[in-house]
């Protein structure tokens, strides 16, 4: 999860059995994005965000990750619970290198 990620989708997550990691948890909460980036495709994690710079540094090309989930800020935490949930069911972790998917 990026910094900026509301906690209660961390929570909500794992109340439903998925395994969720905080950029805080993981003490890179003041890493750049492409370093967060970096972090998880060391780590074999995709990134969940709502900050459309990780769409930019995705379009760029600059490196391969793990994946990316991005969702608007508009979308409702009940909304962006739902769409990670089927996100983790459906694809499996091959299905997100170097893809972004949104919610």
């Amino acid at each position: 999860m990026d910094v900026h990620v509301h906690r209660a989708i961390s929570e909500g997550l794992r109340r439903r059995g998925v395994e969720v990691l905080t950029c805080q948890e993981a003490g890179i909460g003041t890493f750049e994005d492409v370093d967060i980036l970096i972090y998880a495709n060391t780590n074999n994690r995709t990134v969940f965000s709502q900050d459309a710079d990780f769409l930019q540094i995705y379009d760029s090309g600059q490196i391969t990750h793990q994946g990316i989930v991005y969702s608007h800020k508009q979308n409702s935490i009940g909304r962006i619970i739902q769409g990670l949930i089927l996100i983790h069911e459906v694809l499996e972790p091959i299905d997100m290198e170097n893809h972004v998917e949104f919610i």
